[in-house]
């Protein structure tokens, strides 16, 4: 996996380099080969199966969902909720991985997190409010899933699983809070960063 891998890093790290200094082409052109190069990563995995046919096709719809997001604002609910599918995929694929168990600390951890970023934006959402609040319940779905399964198992594909959740979370909270509440320099690349990072260890969990 190194060769496959240091693609993915490289294209990665220019998209991150180009969300904080770089010019606006660079970011158009990496996002999507960069998602193309995971779609790639995951293809080859050593089975495939219903799990990993799962997590390809979330990573098309967030393919998907990215595209839309370069058409007008208007067509930002579209991307909501190519996103909100995306993570429906990957937390479909966890389920049918998963063991029946219940560590009740992260579940009220997660809800505390869903509803101090839902007071921090909640005013200026506006008409998005409905959707960006299922989408963040979704997010927050996902992770508690992935980590029931970590805690359940504690094997290196669930702590694969796990941290690339709580990344895409840590990702999702700074594109929300910079977008509707606090805009500062580094919320693009520190986004960037925690998105392709999150999407890679989920594609990884296939090779382990």
């Amino acid at each position: 996996m190194s060769w496959p891998f240091l693609a993915v890093f490289f294209s990665g790290w220019l998209f991150v380099d180009a969300s904080y200094r770089g010019p606006r082409w660079q970011r158009w052109v990496f996002k999507p080969v960069t998602l193309l190069l995971l779609l790639l990563l995951a293809w080859q995995a050593p089975t495939l199966n219903v799990y990993s046919y799962l997590i390809l096709l979330g990573l098309a719809a967030t393919l998907v969902a990215d595209g839309l997001l370069l058409l007008p604002e208007e067509r930002f609910m579209y991307a909501i909720g190519a996103f909100f599918l995306s993570h429906l995929l990957y937390t479909l694929s966890f389920a049918s991985q998963m063991t029946i168990t219940f560590f009740w600390p992260l579940p009220l951890t997660l809800l505390i997190i869903g509803a101090i970023l839902l007071a921090v934006i909640w005013t200026r959402l506006a008409e998005l409010r409905w959707a960006v609040t299922t989408y963040i319940a979704m997010t927050l779905l996902m992770v508690w899933l992935a980590g029931e399964q970590y805690f359940a198992r504690s094997t290196d594909m669930a702590f694969s699983l796990f941290c690339g959740t709580v990344l895409l979370l840590l990702g999702n909270i700074l594109w929300l809070v910079s977008r509707y509440r606090f805009k500062f320099r580094a919320a693009d690349a520190l986004v960037a960063a925690c998105y392709f990072g999150g999407h890679f260890l989920i594609v990884r969990s296939l090779y382990l």
